[in-house]
């Protein structure tokens, strides 16, 4: 279970990056952020995001339209 979740539902890039860098922020080291998203471009977005800042993205799935993404905060 995530730290904390955010649901960035009907939100196109960049928003569920930018709302999920805001709320990775708020978060401890090793802490994790669940994020829900709409967006198909958000599995390249949050792959690319996570190479970028350090962070881990430690899985990632989608249940129909809906992706969901848990990051684990590193950096």
């Amino acid at each position: 279970m995530a730290d904390e979740v955010l649901d960035a539902k009907g939100l196109n890039c960049p928003l569920p990056i930018l709302k999920a860098k805001k709320a990775l922020t708020g978060l401890g080291n090793g802490q994790t952020l669940e994020i829900l998203s709409t967006d198909p471009g958000s599995v390249a977005d949050f792959q690319a995001f996570c190479r970028a800042t350090g962070n881990e993205l430690l899985e990632h799935n989608n249940d129909g339209d809906i992706y969901r993404f848990l990051i684990k905060r590193v950096a």
